[in-house]
């Protein structure tokens, strides 16, 4: 028995998606990047997608079953996907839980505690804004909340991010950090951010009893797969239906 994860960033109507632009992402703390892309799914695409979840008869996983799976042996459904999304930007709300609501769906986000915004800004689809602490309280119907640091989820270069260059200390605190904050509903679960990380990071997560830890690296998760370095599929723009099945179906 195996399961899928699928990696989820942000969502935009057509029209108002510019594939050559990417988005600047606007949070709380002092932070320049730009979100590729890449990383975007129109909603029509993922109405269909999960509509086709819906159609199939695809159980969406939470983190507890997860976490049986893999440390009580017990058995999930066949059919089985976990959907996540990663930083909580405006999407999520606007978007993202109103069709998963629609279909009775349960669904993960890895939260950058240190990026929720204080106060509710206009949704801008030009910007890649982080959500606030009292919009995720408002859909925990339909997610589950899991660490994606505080204040680490800063990429160094292509290959490295702050969590590699850290002490185990800094980085430990920065951990215990996102999990003090009360929204943080599964604190044994993480996702690395980038989907990078190094064997310092991985046995610093199993030291402080992490369950699972997930990258962003393709494929199935299988008994055999390590619980601390899952699968993640990421779900670009331009999938389309067919691929998306055989990511399902691989």
């Amino acid at each position: 028995m195996s399961f899928t994860t699928l990696l989820y960033h942000e969502i935009r109507e057509s029209l108002t998606l510019r594939p050559d632009s990417p988005s600047p992402i606007k949070v709380k703390q002092s932070y320049t990047d730009l979100l590729p892309t890449i990383l975007f799914v129109t909603l029509e695409n993922f109405e269909a997608q999960m509509q086709n979840l819906y159609e199939q008869n695809y159980h969406t996983l939470t983190l507890n079953e997860v976490i049986d799976y893999y440390y009580s042996g017990a058995e999930i459904p066949k059919k089985s996907v976990l959907i996540t999304f990663d930083d909580c930007y405006q999407s999520l709300w606007y978007y993202a839980y109103p069709v998963l609501k629609k279909y009775n769906f349960h669904a993960v986000a890895f939260v950058v505690t240190g990026w929720l915004n204080e106060h509710s800004e206009p949704f801008n689809p030009n910007q890649s804004i982080c959500l606030t602490a009292e919009s995720l309280k408002n859909m925990s119907d339909v997610f589950e909340y899991a660490n994606h640091t505080h204040a680490f989820h800063i990429r160094l270069n292509p290959t490295t991010n702050k969590a590699m260059i850290s002490s185990g200390l800094e980085f430990s605190q920065d951990l215990d950090r996102c999990n003090a904050n009360p929204l943080i509903t599964s604190p044994q679960v993480f996702a690395y951010t980038f989907g990078l990380y190094n064997d310092a990071n991985i046995a610093l997560l199993k030291d402080k009893s992490f369950k699972l830890a997930f990258t962003s690296a393709t494929g199935k998760n299988t008994r055999d797969t390590n619980p601390l370095l899952l699968n993640r599929n990421v779900i670009p723009h331009f999938m389309d239906l067919s691929t998306f099945n055989l990511i399902l179906n691989s």
